[in-house]
């Protein structure tokens, strides 16, 4: 089953992660400006319709661009 993953802001202890984050990081640049959103589509009929949810396609190819 194609999963996918939406971002929910999480608090550690006293502060929000993001918050840490500067602006100008390169990585959340990145996430601005790239969309993979159309690998749903594309990677939709090879995913099964029942079981555990998998990892976000997107998610897997912003990770392989990373490293």
């Amino acid at each position: 089953m194609q999963g996918k993953k939406t971002y929910q802001e999480k608090l550690f202890t006293c502060f929000s992660l993001s918050e840490r984050v500067p602006k100008d990081n390169f990585y959340r640049q990145l996430g601005g400006v790239l969309d993979l959103d159309y690998l749903y589509g594309l990677t939709r009929a090879y995913y099964g319709t029942s079981g555990q949810k998998s990892v976000d396609p997107s998610k897997k190819q912003y990770s392989t661009l990373i490293f």
